[in-house]
């Protein structure tokens, strides 16, 4: 557009600021614009996300964020927005809070840290239906959701136990929680069903998106002499270690192949998609109620991503017997005889760990070299 010099006449200065000023023109709203907010009425059902980490991270908030793009795909009626690289903590509710207040009926927050923030912010708006992923406690109108997620990392272990030359796998693990610990206890208990002198090396970054740390802290496990890298973060970075080394490795959250090819055997990923479509229209025919939800790999939920080329048909074949088993809701994976680092049997043969305790592991199989500092 060509500009002409001059000055504006004050009525059409005031005129130009009333028209902002109905515009509700200003970066917050530009942000919430870009990011398909819930402000502005569109008739449509207000659902939201709150992320710990950014959409593009190819990990945790990506597989949530498919899942988001699919509920919109399959209720039309539903318009979504979501909020990125929210802090756990006190920004948190600040978050939660400012969601209900433009109207949301569902609000999915989708990192354990977001726990006590949903439980407080919930009590306020009895309307909104608070959904926590990966957490434990509820309220009338806050349930929990999560997945078996220890599953198909059992199987991604047998990969790793069948590849590996070294017998030392490395593992680089977010935080010291249940839900992490579990999962290296799934992945090495696969590992060692297949390779029973094969040791898994624990590191911990003490994050969930931190590219370069991550990154870093696959290359420590690297040089000590692993061969395999498998991984608890949200980023492709200590796939691509492994790729610059020529090692082997075993993504998380999503298919990671695609940034490491030559590295990635296979992935533990999860399918958010269905949940969403489900829970949503659940809340809206007045048919949810609080639970919580903990699926296993026969909803779909879970699952393995596809195998990489060099991945052997008799590991591909053995994998798939396992894999129908756990599906066939006959065995799962901490059936016993269990044991722990020193030795000693936790789960006992023939019997099955409870939910309660795999929610609460605080402990290593045996095979696991690493600790667990308390939080």
């Amino acid at each position: 557009m060509k500009k002409t010099k001059g000055f504006i006449p004050v009525a059409a200065v005031l005129l130009l600021a009333v028209a902002l000023a109905a515009s509700g023109c200003g970066k917050k709203e530009e942000k919430k614009d870009s990011q398909k907010g819930a402000a502005g009425d569109s008739g449509k059902f207000k659902v939201a996300f709150m992320y710990v980490g950014p959409v593009g991270d190819a990990g945790w908030t990506y597989a949530h964020d498919q899942g988001r793009k699919y509920l919109e795909k399959e209720l039309p009626w539903v318009e979504t927005s979501y909020v990125e690289s929210v802090p756990e903590g006190a920004d948190s509710e600040r978050v939660l809070t400012q969601l209900a207040e433009q109207g949301n009926k569902v609000i999915f927050a989708t990192s354990f840290g977001y726990m006590d923030p949903t439980i407080n912010v919930a009590k306020k708006y009895p309307d909104v239906v608070f959904m926590h992923c990966s957490g434990f406690k509820t309220d009338k109108n806050v349930g929990t959701y999560f997945g078996r997620i220890y599953q198909p990392r059992y199987l991604t272990g047998m990969v790793a136990g069948k590849m590996t030359k070294a017998g030392k796998i490395g593992y680089v693990a977010a935080f010291p929680i249940p839900e992490v610990v579990r999962g290296i206890n799934a992945f090495t208990l696969g590992v060692r069903s297949v390779n029973p002198n094969a040791r898994v090396q624990v590191v911990w970054t003490n994050t969930w998106y931190d590219p370069a740390k991550e990154k870093d802290a696959a290359k420590t496990l690297l040089d000590a002499g692993c061969d395999v890298i498998a991984q608890h973060q949200d980023t492709p970075g200590p796939q691509q270690a492994a790729e610059e080394k020529g090692k082997y490795g075993i993504g998380y959250n999503s298919d990671m192949s695609k940034y490491a090819p030559k590295a990635v055997l296979t992935s533990a990923v999860w399918n958010w998609g269905p949940f969403y479509v489900k829970t949503v229209q659940a809340v809206r025919d007045k048919t949810w109620k609080s639970d919580q939800y903990w699926g296993p790999m026969s909803d779909k939920i879970v699952d393995l991503a596809p195998f990489g080329p060099m991945v052997p048909d008799d590991v591909k074949k053995l994998v798939e017997d396992a894999r129908q088993k756990i599906l066939s809701g006959q065995w799962d994976v901490f059936t016993g005889p269990v044991k722990d680092q020193a030795g000693t049997v936790r789960v006992p043969a023939g019997q099955k760990m409870s939910d309660k305790d795999m929610l609460s592991f605080d402990w290593f199989v045996e095979g696991v070299e690493g600790t667990i500092k308390k939080q």
